[in-house]
This record gives C-alpha cells, structure tokens and sequence, in this order.
C-alpha cells in the first residue's frame, strides 16, 4: 500500500501530465481531503501507509479531477475572504475577484460599528453576506436567491461563520418578495450573455449552475431589474455595490444614469479588469 508521500508524488504527476496548472495545489488538497487529515498530518507522519477505504477516495476524487471537475468541488468547500464555505450543485465556487466587491463596500461605509441592514441578491453560498457580516458585528442581513439548494446552503454557511443569529435567507427572484429600506445593497448576478455561456471554460460551463451565469441575452438583464429596484429598497445614503463582468462598466455607468444612481466607484479585480460598481442615490 502506498504511503501518504508516495501517493501525494504519484497524483501530483498525474495531473502534471494531464495539463493541470495547479497540479501540486490540486494534489495536496485532494489528498487531505481523501485522507480525512491536515496539512499538519501529512507533513509530520508522511510514511503512514493509506488504507484501502482512503486509496479507493483518493483514486475517484482523482478520476473526477481528471474529467475537469472543480478541486473546490470535489472537496465541497472553498475558503473565501479567509472564511470557510461549503458548495452545493446550486451554488458557484466564490472567487478571490469577488472579495473586491467587499473591499469596495468596507471601504465606503462610514461607520463599521453602525447597525446596518443588508441585503445579498443571488446569495448562491452566502459568501459576501457571510464576509460582510463577519466584518460589521451590529448589522443584519437578508440573503436572496431563486434557489431552494443555494438558500440552504448560505444558512449552514452563516451558521457555520457564526453570523447565522444576525441574518436570515429568503427565496425570491430578485425583489418580488422583498421590501427595505436597506442601507446596503449587494450582488454578484449572473452576468454572462447566454450565447457566450457554450465558450465558458469546461469547469465553469459543466460545473456551475447554469442559473447563477446566464444574464440573458446581454449579460445586463439582472442588472436593469436591481437598479431599477434601487430607488424602493435603499435608505436615505444607502450604497448599492455589484459584481460586473470585465467589459461591463460602461453599459453600467449608463444604466445607473437611466436609473438616477451616481457612481461612487468602479473598483477593479486582481488582474486589473474593472469588477464591481459602487453606487447611491443621486
């Protein structure tokens, strides 16, 4: 039987020859993950052989890592805003360009300490509710999303991040269900024209839900229906903070001015592309 290294060097190889970039990343992580132990573990007991319950997991995490399976997948987790979130099939993996959407909404806000109210539309893992909450410890938060998985989901993550007291979870699409006012408004929407949705790398377009990409025939349709919905929802100087894909910030500098919203910032993501729109009331 194969000991933890040796397993750890035969999948780190495996994947090297598949053309997997992040090949020894990928195989660390899906071997502690197989294993059931931590980083921890592998380093100081390296020569423990693997039993055969454990080769067997490592050997189909493997097979399904190999058919282009997210490793985030896999593992049912993913560390976002140095928080852990567990994934379902109705949710997306969070990605680090995401967290400039909470960094932007941090930075804005004037009193951190204020009793804030928030809402999260297309929650999907809770991820940015959960994060800001995390970082605001007397607001409350409201997550929205169209799918029953996804809600279940972002409430066994709030729980699980020990905000789960400050914030609840409703299924709706968009607003129907939804009165404010709020003193924050975030999204990360789909946004995604559907035609571009069949040219999405294999991980994304085979393994997100198709639900939380396709932005209709544009990529801008759920952005018309939330900044058309700014006016009702915010409060007096409330912001209203969303994710946009890298080629959207001109079609939503336009849209916020049809809808009476000032942009406050364009903030852009770690490779430089502009990734969210901070906006108020004008």
């Amino acid at each position: 039987m194969k000991t933890r290294a040796e397993a750890l060097r035969e999948l780190r190889r495996t994947l090297t020859e598949a053309g997997f970039e992040t090949a020894a990343l990928d195989a660390r992580l899906l071997l502690l993950e197989a294993l059931g132990i931590s980083a921890t573990d592998l380093i100081t007991s390296p020569d423990t052989p693997l039993t055969a319950e454990q080769s067997d997991t490592l050997a189909a995490f493997t097979n399904r890592r190999l058919a282009h399976e997210p490793v985030a997948r896999i593992v049912g987790e993913r560390e976002f805003w140095g928080l852990p979130f567990r994934l379902s099939p109705e949710t997306l993996v969070p990605r680090p360009d995401t967290e400039t959407l909470i960094e932007t909404a941090l930075a804005l806000l004037p009193d951190r300490q204020a009793p804030l109210r928030i809402v999260d539309f297309g929650t999907g893992s809770g991820c940015i509710l959960v994060a800001l909450l995390h970082e605001l410890p007397n607001a409350i938060g409201l997550g929205v999303d169209l799918s029953f998985g996804a809600v279940v989901t972002a409430r066994a993550n709030a729980v699980g991040n020990r905000v789960g007291n400050r914030c609840h979870f409703a299924l709706s699409r968009w607003a129907d269900a939804v009165s404010g006012p709020f003193d924050l408004i975030v999204s990360n929407p789909p946004y995604i024209a559907s035609g571009v949705i069949p040219t999405l790398d294999e991980e994304v377009r085979e393994h997100d839900p198709r639900l939380a990409l396709d932005g209709g025939p544009d990529g801008l349709e759920p952005y018309r229906i939330l900044l058309g919905e700014a006016e009702r929802l915010l409060a007096a100087g409330g912001l209203l903070v969303v994710e946009i894909g890298y080629d959207q910030a001109e079609a939503l500098s336009s849209l916020a001015a049809l809808h009476g919203l000032e942009i406050l910032k364009i903030a852009s993501d770690l490779s430089g592309n502009p990734r969210c729109i901070a906006m108020k009331r004008s």
